[in-house]
């Protein structure tokens, strides 16, 4: 019976990791569609500044292009009236005038210039964002795409395995389930592990000699007395080859004499009793008893 129900449990607890995962991965995928949105969002939105970027330059370049002309012709006309000048006054005035028109349109020009250069960044800069929100956006359309399938996939995996559990959960007694319900709602997944070496594969702490001497003997359902996983020992099942109990295999944390006798916590006293609780080994026990 204690096998049988050890069996059924690990079944149990296969059935509810595969449920964890798909409702992971439907909780995941609204988030990862979120995370696309707002990146593509955000691409268009820069792509808009970049955009009145150029609206701003190209405005500026016209602007310069008129002045620039506009003085090119004023300088023209001053020359022609240059030659009809009245007298040597109005022959400097005339000068003066022409120097500052020509100073200004090499300042126009040198304007014209740098204006170009910074077109031609931002150009460059708008185009490589489009690139990249060309690819957000086939990304996000694939995605949007296979959500709705990869979405119905997991929901119908998940009704699956519920049934399974329904169905497993029929067979395993009610104290024996009631017991692994209690512990999985306090830790991580797993609840039940393999105790390799006197070791558990759940918390990789050595258990005590009297719970391991318990274990072995293959009569009721036991916990860690460190980590309140339910465990059994991996000879009963020849595990020993199995990731769980392979992971075990490692060097035990050592245990002082006070972690050795100590029970299990306050959180485990409200936990169900089915089988006799043991302590730690009697201070008055031989070494031989050990």
């Amino acid at each position: 019976m204690y096998l049988e129900q050890i069996e059924k449990l690990v079944v149990l607890q296969k059935v509810d990791g595969e449920i964890l995962v798909l409702e992971e991965e439907l909780g995941s995928m609204p988030r990862e569609l979120a995370d696309l949105e707002a990146r593509n969002a955000e691409l268009l939105e820069r792509k808009a500044v970049l955009d009145d970027k150029l609206d701003i330059l190209n405005t500026q370049r016209k602007r310069l292009d008129l002045e620039i002309e506009d003085n090119t012709s004023r300088i023209k006309k001053s020359k022609n009236k240059l030659m009809m000048a009245g007298n040597t006054r109005e022959y400097h005035a005339m000068m003066r005038e022409m120097d500052n028109m020509e100073k200004t349109t090499r300042n126009r020009e040198e304007e014209k210039v740098a204006l170009a250069e910074e077109l031609e960044r931002q150009t460059a800069l708008l185009d490589e964002l489009q690139k990249e929100q060309a690819e957000l956006t086939a990304q996000l359309e694939e995605y949007q795409g296979n959500l709705k399938k990869r979405s119905a996939a997991a929901r119908k995996r998940l009704a699956e395995l519920q049934k399974e559990r329904e169905e497993a959960c029929v067979v395993v007694p009610a104290p024996v389930l009631k017991r692994y319900e209690f512990i999985r709602e306090r830790i991580s997944n797993p609840v039940i592990v393999p105790v390799t070496a006197g070791v558990c594969s759940g918390c990789f702490i050595q258990i005590p000699p009297q719970a391991f001497n318990d274990l072995q003997k293959g009569e009721t359902i036991l916990s860690c007395p460190n980590c309140q996983r339910l465990i059994y020992w991996c000879e009963h099942f020849h595990a020993c080859d199995s990731p769980l109990a392979a992971a075990a295999i490692r060097t035990p944390v050592a245990m002082d004499d006070d972690e050795d006798e100590a029970g299990p916590d306050d959180e485990r006293d409200e936990e169900p009793r089915y089988a006799d609780d043991h302590d730690g080994p009697d201070d008055e026990r031989d070494d031989d008893d050990r």
